[in-house]
């Protein structure tokens, strides 16, 4: 009988020492894996191993990986197990509470959401075309317009599901969905999205790792970025000079004309990514699809007769989407932020602190794409949307049971709660006893307030 191989033990101490490039450890389950070769092929970016790299992130592959992925695992395994590992009891529960979910095939039933949502984009779109090249009067136009920026919401709303999870039969059909969702529909690049997005649910409101609060030199969410912090994810420093201190004490006033120009800002994201140096998954397909939007886009505006009728019709279209963004930054701007890099031991909390909720009717949950449902769908984002609502009982108790804030706030509320922080941090900017540059114009201008 062959003897039994003795397990060998290290310390979180000793993982913790390897979270540099090209010695990249995690531990998940008390198992260490050795992940320096994989970040490259890690479908989810480099970025979210290097951030998490040296810590047990049992909590955090939980929250991302399908069932599949625990068989890739071996062929990374160090040998080495954690001898001092703890699992606290909000994680217990947490990974108790994926558990019941999985068994009960939550992740794999998906309903018909994907069906009806994209049967409504195509007639949606259909009303577009409609719109502009058989009306001639200008509300019809104006209408068209209107409708082109609920198209956009939806559409987005398909390609951040099928970011997150398989929403048709099998990947690549998935990949054709947010590329047509993504690219060709919205001119926003799937790749652009990937990176970012799933930084923002590791880091999740972290002033120098999330790059969704990052909005230098327009918004400031907190007084930190007024010491002019480095952006981990961009790798760059976030200037805060005398224009963005300008800007910064009056973003309560310019939030929402701001958003209604939200696109420009996603469109040179994209461009910006898609032409850089940086390696991505499908380059060619991603620009092939950019080009497919910035063909049809300009032909349809061009379709309209004059000049200041395709200015409004832009202007009309992008306002109606600024309604997206504005959801987007209600769903964090005023929750709890922090500094540093994401840890594996807190994930519950950190995705508890970093959310807030907004309530609806559920007639209402197709306007929102089930992001109102914000925690429930950090805590567990291969969830499909259309079981959000009925897991939020569930997540609410676990809050109540670890004291932990489950904030859930009516669109109102949440734009007051947003305004608030923003005229907080902005009042902080004009202090003058915390000035950026010494400039006695701009002083003698806010001497007043």
């Amino acid at each position: 009988m062959a003897e039994q191989t003795e397990k060998k033990y290290i310390t979180k101490e000793d993982l913790s020492k390897h979270n540099k490039p090209g010695d990249l450890w995690i531990a998940i389950q008390g198992k260490v894996y050795d992940v320096s070769d994989w970040i490259k092929s890690h479908p989810g970016g480099e970025a979210l191993i290097v951030n998490l790299a040296g810590q047990d992130v049992t909590d955090a592959f939980i929250a991302f990986h399908p069932g599949t992925a625990w068989h890739h695992l071996n062929s990374f395994f160090t040998g080495y197990h954690i001898g001092d590992s703890q699992v606290s009891e909000i994680s217990r529960d947490y990974r108790r509470l994926a558990t019941e979910f999985r068994k009960l095939g939550l992740f794999e039933k998906k309903g018909h959401v994907t069906l009806y949502t994209l049967t409504f984009v195509a007639a949606l779109f259909a009303a577009v075309l409609y719109g502009v090249l058989a009306c001639t009067s200008v509300v019809a136009h104006q209408i068209a317009a209107a409708i082109l920026g609920l198209l956009w919401m939806q559409s987005a709303y398909i390609g951040h599901d099928s970011g997150h999870y398989v929403i048709m039969k099998n990947k690549s059909y998935n990949k054709f969905a947010q590329l047509l969702s993504g690219n060709c529909i919205t001119g926003i690049s799937i790749a652009w999205w990937k990176w970012t997005h799933n930084a923002h649910h590791l880091s999740c409101n972290s002033l120098d790792y999330d790059p969704d609060v990052q909005h230098i030199p327009v918004f400031a969410v907190s007084s930190k970025f007024f010491s002019s912090m480095t952006s981990r994810f961009y790798d760059r420093k976030l200037t805060f000079d005398p224009l963005a201190r300008f800007l910064v004490s009056y973003q309560h006033f310019t939030y929402y004309p701001v958003m209604c120009f939200g696109r420009i800002n996603l469109f040179i994201q994209t461009f910006l990514l898609l032409f850089s140096k940086r390696e991505f998954p499908d380059r060619a397909l991603n620009l092939a699809g950019i080009l497919v939007f910035w063909t049809w886009f300009p032909l349809l505006v061009s379709c309209l007769p004059t000049w200041p009728e395709r200015f409004f019709f832009v202007l009309t279209s992008f306002t109606v989407t600024a309604l997206q963004h504005i959801q987007f930054t209600l769903n964090h701007f005023a929750a709890d932020v922090y500094m540093g890099p994401p840890t594996g031991n807190d994930w519950f909390e950190k995705q508890t602190a970093g959310t807030l909720d907004i309530s609806c009717t559920s007639y209402m949950d197709w306007f929102f794409g089930g992001l109102q449902f914000q925690l429930e769908h950090h805590l567990f984002p291969r969830l499909p949307r259309c079981h959000l609502r009925k897991v939020s009982p569930v997540v609410q108790e676990l809050c109540k049971k670890h004291n932990l804030q489950y904030r859930s706030l009516s669109w109102w509320e949440a734009n007051v709660w947003t305004i608030r922080t923003l005229k907080k941090a902005a009042y902080q900017a004009r202090d003058a006893a915390n000035p950026v540059v010494k400039n006695l114009v701009w002083e003698a201008l806010n001497t007043h307030g």
